[in-house]
């Protein structure tokens, strides 16, 4: 074959690839604490920033990004064929508030030194379970919100605790009597139930596949343990003030592993 006709036939192939439609489903677009749901060729490699995801017998995965992302949400897929793509995806800007509480415990706003060693064994338990990665596929049904009631504090809000500022606030709190039932906003797996910690008191947390969990603290009652599977709706346990609160709520926190996520950004149902 003549060497130009080669080069031509290289350069075109590249030219048809690159203008080729994407074989990838993915939002053009995230906002912060945003939960990112896509699909592609089943069989494909798939990679978000370092980290490979899992894919579904039908190619579906699963991203997410955190309260103040850094540079870009990149996704890039490696198909069975052996062509590759990048897939870029814009970062919505985001504002948070500053909600001030007052009335907390002060052993909770300032620990001693034992205490927060204490604290710290607990999170990294809390830690330690947020890190299951597994291909049951819950999490892509639709969320629900897991109890009725007053939205009392909102996702990536600057904490002011007792006057001392905090770290900002990792989820969405519905105020509600203490004993009102929880649900499970989505099916999967207790990964961690615990009673008595320090900041967070009666803390449950649902593994619903693909490293996406649901963390519900200051509950007044637990129902579940650890391994069972529970299925949406179902009720996990009560609404109370345990922990470092100052009335009785659900705190409800969304994780694709250690990256916090706004459940009202991914919840279908009001509360």
């Amino acid at each position: 074959m003549p060497k130009f006709l080669l080069i031509f036939m290289l350069v075109a192939t590249a030219i048809s690839a690159s203008d080729s439609p994407s074989r990838t489903q993915l939002p053009t677009s995230v906002e912060p604490g945003g939960l990112i749901l896509g699909q592609t060729v089943p069989g494909s490699t798939v990679y978000f920033g370092a980290r490979r995801l899992l894919l579904t017998a039908d190619g579906r995965f699963v991203a997410g990004v955190g309260p103040d992302p850094k540079g870009q949400a990149i996704f890039e897929f490696k198909y069975p064929d052996g062509s590759a793509e990048k897939r870029v995806l814009t970062l919505l800007p985001r504002e948070y508030a500053v909600e001030r509480v007052n009335g907390l415990p002060q052993q909770t706003v300032n620990p001693d030194p034992a205490t927060e060693a204490r604290i710290a064994a607990e999170q990294a338990r809390v830690a330690k379970a947020r890190e299951r990665n597994d291909d049951r596929s819950d999490v892509f049904g639709g969320f629900y919100w897991p109890a009725r009631g007053r939205i009392s504090g909102v996702y990536g809000s600057q904490r002011v605790l007792n006057g001392v500022p905090k770290n900002p606030h990792y989820g969405v709190d519905v105020a509600a009597p203490t004993g009102t039932p929880i649900a499970a906003p989505q099916a999967g797996v207790i990964s961690f139930a615990e009673t008595g910690l320090v900041l967070t008191g009666g803390t449950v947390l649902i593994d619903h596949g693909h490293g996406v969990s649901s963390a519900f603290i200051h509950m007044s009652r637990l129902d579940v343990a650890v391994g069972d599977r529970v299925a949406q709706g179902e009720i996990i346990g009560a609404v109370g003030a345990t922990g470092r609160a100052s009335g009785p709520h659900l705190h409800w926190g969304m994780n694709w592993f250690d990256v916090r996520l706004d459940p009202q950004k991914i919840a279908v149902t009001g509360p």
